[in-house]
């Protein structure tokens, strides 16, 4: 025998759901923090149109925290300058952030000697990235409870760090960088480069003379032209397969 629904308390459970999902959206749009809407955070210095996701990661140091212009930062991103909260850390900037910065959701930034991102730098989800690490030179004392090594570490700008990837105490990273999904990056790492592994090494780089070596697997992308409007674009995505055959044969023809 089939099952009589309740039409009622199906109605009432997706108006519930509804108003769930509109209350967290506007608890959201309310948490994010701005340069105009900065809330409980006073960073040093705060770009127009940056924005911290809401709910945020673990914030501290904020004077010592400078944000260029139009970051994104995504959600639960740690953002640290110094070794805890409350300390004075001097005149200049520890953590500096350049312009067009995105940090992706979950990530950890923790700058307890100077940390520095480039512009235009984009990191995947849960990237790690660390001025300090645990030191055990003593083999009788915890390791948690030894001074620990600092070194600052320096990201050049148009970076791409990749899904989980971690960046070490010392890292030096050029300009226009792919650090692989899961890469564990120490040292330097020349200009251009794509890197993987654990310990992270150059598995890919670009020179003015030998252009990418190996050479690229697949044909660059064919950007888009930019006298093409948004309302071109849009009708272009509602074509369907036949529309699209008969314009490649005008263009074949031509």
């Amino acid at each position: 025998m089939p099952k009589s629904k309740n039409t009622f308390s199906s109605r009432w459970s997706r108006l519930v759901q509804r108003a769930v999902h509109a209350g967290w959206a506007w608890v959201q749009r309310t948490g994010a923090v701005t340069a105009e809407r900065p809330g409980r955070l006073r960073f040093g210095a705060m770009g127009t149109g940056t924005r911290l996701a809401f709910p945020q990661g673990t914030v501290f140091g904020e004077p010592w925290i400078h944000l260029g212009d139009h970051c994104i930062i995504g959600e639960q991103v740690t953002l640290t300058a110094g070794l805890m909260p409350d300390l004075d850390l001097g005149a200049e900037p520890i953590l500096r952030l350049g312009d067009g910065v995105v940090l992706g959701r979950g990530s950890h930034v923790i700058a307890d000697t100077t940390v520095t991102i480039g512009s235009d730098c984009y990191f995947g989800p849960y990237v790690y990235v660390t001025s300090t690490n645990h030191s055990y030179d003593d083999p009788q004392m915890p390791i948690g409870k030894q001074w620990p090594r600092m070194e600052p570490v320096e990201i050049g700008p148009g970076c791409w760090i990749g899904t989980g990837a971690v960046i070490l105490p010392g890292a030096r990273i050029g300009r226009n960088v792919v650090v692989a999904a899961g890469a564990v990056v120490r040292g330097a790492v020349p200009d251009h480069a794509v890197v993987a592994g654990a310990p992270a090494r150059v598995v890919r780089r670009w020179t003015p003379a030998d252009g990418w070596q190996p050479p690229l697997r697949t044909p660059a992308p064919t950007p888009i032209p930019a006298d093409i409007t948004p309302e071109q674009l849009l009708a272009l995505s509602e074509l369907d397969e036949q529309s699209i055959k008969a314009l490649r044969a005008i263009e074949d023809a031509s």
